[in-house]
């Protein structure tokens, strides 16, 4: 069973920075892909950044392109978000998933197990 437990949400400016982490337990080779996605009040969750655990190719929502930044750290077991340039639209509450098909990364339904979730407010 894989676990999955997020940490680093908080309260920044808008133009700040935060990085998110994920601490990945019982991860099996039949998900291979690591996703952040988020969820505003009222919204439907939606993708953020994907990553490949072996190739480490990356995926990016449009919106997140060049002020996101996914990656791992395999020694640690651990995902991480590195937001950078933090908008007030980027408020969400953030979950780490993980998943099986790179094809279909930016998939709600290609993840199977899902974090608890971490909390991100951006002030204008």
């Amino acid at each position: 069973q894989v676990q999955l437990v997020e940490s680093g949400g908080g309260l920044v400016q808008a133009g700040g920075s935060l990085r998110l982490s994920c601490l990945v337990s019982g991860w099996t080779f039949s998900t291979p892909v690591m996703g952040w996605f988020r969820q505003a009040p009222g919204k439907e969750r939606e993708f953020v950044a994907a990553i490949n655990w072996f190739t480490v190719r990356t995926n990016y929502a449009d919106s997140v392109k060049g002020r996101f930044t996914i990656s791992r750290d395999n020694a640690k077991n651990t995902l991480y978000l590195q937001m950078n340039s933090l908008k007030p639209e980027d408020t969400a509450v953030y979950y780490c998933a993980a998943g099986r098909s790179w094809s279909n990364s930016a998939r709600v339904d290609n993840y199977d197990y899902w974090g608890q979730g971490t909390q991100v407010t951006v002030s204008s």
